[in-house]
């Protein structure tokens, strides 16, 4: 089953406007995160604008139907952290319940889970 990482495009990290960068924090995760999961099954990407986590940028969330689904953030917008986060999407795919055990964790996501959300009711 498809799991999605959603990746906030507008983040900023603190200082952001005093560097000379042309994008933001959020748009060079984001185009980390794409490339990283450009060959992985099961696993797709889109961009928002704004997950409303500006105070720990750089955020994503990731979700899969009928699964429990994640935010992360407060991440260096870095290739360590974007392959970290596909691996993690990687075995939420592959999870019936969206549950990865801990020891599976890749190290690079360890300490920037913001929010675990059931999944959504399937009746009414």
């Amino acid at each position: 089953m498809t799991t999605w990482i959603t990746t906030c495009d507008t983040c900023k990290r603190e200082g952001w406007e005093a560097g000379a960068m042309e994008q933001t924090d959020g748009e060079v995760f984001a185009a980390l995160i794409e490339a990283a999961a450009a060959d992985a099954p099961d696993v797709k990407t889109r961009r928002v604008s704004c997950l409303m986590g500006c105070k720990g940028a750089c955020n994503v969330a990731v979700q899969g139907a009928g699964k429990l689904n994640y935010t992360l953030g407060a991440f260096e917008p870095d290739a360590e952290a974007a392959a970290g986060i596909v691996a993690y999407a990687q075995a939420h795919a592959e999870s019936e319940t969206g549950r990865v055990p801990f020891r599976e964790w890749p190290p690079a996501i360890k300490g920037h889970f913001v929010t675990r959300l059931p999944p959504l009711p399937t009746d009414e």
